[in-house]
């Protein structure tokens, strides 16, 4: 496969680490949750699920702006109308939750009536928005119900890519991966 085809070492890179800072917020998301109410590591896990967060908002700036400097590969000339927009859709499904998610989880930290300061990766402060505490109840709702829709959304994105890998046998996966050597 042409070089020009595939994304960018930069691109893949911030892809597949973001995919698993995702991954990993959700599950940490599950967890911390389940646990028993001001626990030691229910603390200790909605600490560094702030703090993936926040770096996860940063990284999507810096991903924007990489995108918008470097133009991905094209779509395969055999995809279908419907399945272009499909792919556009979930693309920007996907960028606007990667902003919008930490946004309204640092929303929910901000007027929570807890008032616990945010220092991510134990180091860096991060101060409250200024926003009143009766939005509190609306972000959290906000933000479990963005959760589920980033599961979907990551659902529909992995099973399209995989679609085109095993069903249509096209380099759509393919030029995602990294080539770890391999020309």
């Amino acid at each position: 496969m042409s070089s020009r085809l595939r994304y960018d070492p930069v691109a893949i890179a911030l892809h597949w680490a973001m995919a698993a800072m995702i991954l990993g917020l959700l599950v940490m998301g599950f967890v911390m949750t389940s646990l028993k109410p001001g626990s030691p590591l229910q603390f200790q896990l909605y600490q560094n699920h702030k703090s993936v967060g926040i770096a996860v908002l940063a990284l999507t700036l810096l991903r924007l702006g990489w995108r918008l400097a470097h133009r991905p590969p094209a779509l395969p000339d055999s995809m279908a109308g419907w399945e272009r927009l499909a792919a556009h859709a979930g693309h920007a499904a996907l960028y606007l939750l990667m902003l919008a998610m930490p946004l309204v989880g640092w929303a929910v930290v901000s007027t929570s009536s807890f008032n616990i300061p945010t220092v991510l990766f134990g180091t860096i402060p991060l101060p409250h928005l200024p926003l009143p505490r009766d939005l509190n109840a609306a972000a959290k709702l906000l933000h479990e119900g963005g959760a589920w829709i980033m599961i979907a959304t990551v659902i529909g994105h992995a099973g399209a890519a995989l679609r085109h890998h095993h069903l249509l046998g096209d380099d759509v996966l393919r030029r995602m991966l990294p080539r770890f050597g391999r020309e």
